[in-house]
């Protein structure tokens, strides 16, 4: 969902002004532990831009590419080093026929296990695999899910694999055209966490007011939920029992108070293989330990929505507004 109070106007306006590429946002450092995760002299930079609202960016390792979806255009774009942005799937999130508008395109991207493009598609109100190759991309879609007993998911948002298989995704109303609860198109009363295992889709978390980022720790036992609702801006963290019932949830870290002041909400998240967690919130990109405890963040001039890590881990990828930005984490 895409953020915009009237006190951010005037930065946003800025923004729009501003050349499409070069150097935008500051580090902060908070705990000296950063210095292992982001070099010191690290310039965050704008790569690409002129996007309605970019989200869901997914590193494609194979072909050093990088895909992004702007949800309202109904595209996902791809960039890559010397090549810059072209179009890489189109429609990518609504593929009926009757006009709508909305934040109708694809949001979340990510990989199943055996490498095929999985899609929260916000027009279809589904979670969907593309049915072709990563390097052939076609309009063709497999649906994973799209309704929960017998009723219509509202928009799923983002979506991540357990190791053992098992899919979890977000489903806030987002995309929904009047993007609320009230909405006269939702169906399950609930803004869910999903599971779907073996072709099943069975709640996982009901209580969380706008549930939208999802990623897991190391190890799979346990995952962390943003919730983007500006009441209860909290990451949210939830473990998995032997028996795949969610146990001991618990707050991660309640950024509640640092939304009243900075633009931006708990959005889109990766984790490192180390635990470390880089979260979209308000401000720009927090970035914790496993712990839940803060090492730094990525100020920066708009809201961020979403991020992605190359294999190496070595660079970052931070969708923002209309932007694409890269942070060349080390060496």
């Amino acid at each position: 969902m895409k953020y915009v109070t009237l006190s951010a106007m005037f930065l946003l306006l800025a923004a729009c002004t501003s050349k499409e590429t070069g150097p935008i946002g500051t580090v902060e450092r908070l705990d000296p532990a950063l210095d292992a995760i982001v070099q010191r002299g690290t310039q965050p930079e704008v790569i690409a831009s002129g996007f309605e609202w970019s989200e869901g960016p997914l590193w494609l390792e194979e072909t050093k590419t990088l895909i992004f979806s702007d949800v309202p255009k109904n595209t996902i774009h791809q960039w890559s080093e010397g090549k810059g942005v072209s179009v890489y799937l189109t429609p990518s999130g609504y593929t009926g026929e009757t006009p709508r508008g909305g934040e109708m395109g694809s949001n979340g991207l990510t990989l199943s296990l055996d490498g095929k493009l999985v899609l929260c598609q916000h027009g279809d109100r589904r979670v969907a695999m593309m049915a072709a190759p990563l390097n052939n991309p076609q309009p063709n879609f497999v649906t994973l899910s799209d309704t929960l007993g017998g009723k219509k998911l509202n928009s799923p948002n983002d979506a991540v694999y357990r190791p053992n298989g098992d899919l979890y995704f977000t489903d806030p109303p987002y995309g929904l055209l009047t993007q609320s609860d009230q909405d006269s198109a939702k169906e399950t009363p609930i803004n869910g966490v999903y599971r779907v295992s073996h072709g099943k889709t069975t709640v996982a978390v009901d209580s969380l007011t706008r549930p939208n980022g999802i990623a897991f720790l190391p190890g799979g036992k346990t995952f962390i939920v943003a919730n983007s609702d500006s009441k209860k801006a909290i990451w949210y963290a939830f473990d998995i029992a032997d028996n795949d019932s969610i146990v001991n949830a618990r707050v991660f870290y309640d950024a509640t108070k640092a939304a009243e002041s900075e633009q931006g909400l708990p959005d889109g998240l990766k984790v490192d293989k180390q635990g470390n967690i880089f979260a979209s919130g308000p401000g720009g990109l927090w970035i914790f330990n496993s712990a839940g405890k803060i090492l730094g963040k990525i100020k920066m001039p708009v809201p961020v929505s979403n991020c992605a890590l190359t294999a190496d881990e070595k660079t970052l990828f931070m969708t923002a507004d209309m932007h694409v930005v890269r942070v060349h984490l080390r060496d």
